[in-house]
């Protein structure tokens, strides 16, 4: 859960250089709890990258939340509750949204989510799969309907998804020209055109 929150608008770079100092100035969780918003705060500033106050509130929030509900700094009793409940225990937290709670669900907890990114979100624009006006959101409720609910599937297409986006259909200059997609891809045409 916190690696997913320092992946929030970071670099994952970033996100890992600031887990590992959390990890190193804060051996157990309680510690973080202990130091507060403000010392959580000064240890993201040491390791650099932005929004180190929003984090610092989200995560010392969801410390604080599982200390006062569960008397325990522990998600491990999300391991015996169906899909439903978990996302809703999940999206109460501070800083916890659909795709956090995806991305756990996907991959600490091998749930069959469907986290849907900006490179997965892009794609699946450009095919016209769905309207251009959506957001991540109702993105991601599509794939919830539109592809099977077990995890392998969704687990594979996730990991292709991001790394098509990434590597092929870029945000900026697009390689349709290389796309396995493009007889797909009503985009496709419009940025060949650009080349």
């Amino acid at each position: 859960m916190i690696r997913a929150i320092l992946a929030q608008q970071n670099t994952r770079r970033v996100a890992s250089r600031q887990w590992e100092t959390l990890k190193t100035v804060y051996p157990q969780w309680e510690a973080a709890l202990a130091d507060g918003p403000d010392g959580i705060e000064t240890t993201l500033k040491q390791a650099g990258g932005g929004l180190t106050r929003m984090k610092a509130d989200y995560l010392y929030g969801v410390l604080d939340a599982l200390a006062q509900s569960r008397g325990e700094l522990s998600l491990r009793f999300l391991r015996e509750l169906d899909d439903r409940e978990i996302r809703r225990a999940l999206e109460q937290l501070p800083g916890v949204g659909m795709k956090t709670a995806s991305l756990v669900m996907l991959f600490d907890l091998l749930r069959p989510a469907m986290p849907v990114d900006g490179n997965i979100e892009r794609w699946t624009k450009r095919l016209e799969l769905v309207p251009a006006r959506w957001n991540a959101n109702k993105v991601e409720g599509w794939f919830d309907e539109a592809i099977p609910r077990d995890w392998e599937t969704r687990y594979a297409l996730h990991l292709s998804g991001v790394d098509h986006g990434q590597e092929t259909c870029k945000s900026q200059k697009p390689l349709c020209a290389a796309c396995v997609l493009r007889e797909w891809c009503p985009s496709a045409a419009l940025f060949l055109l650009e080349d």
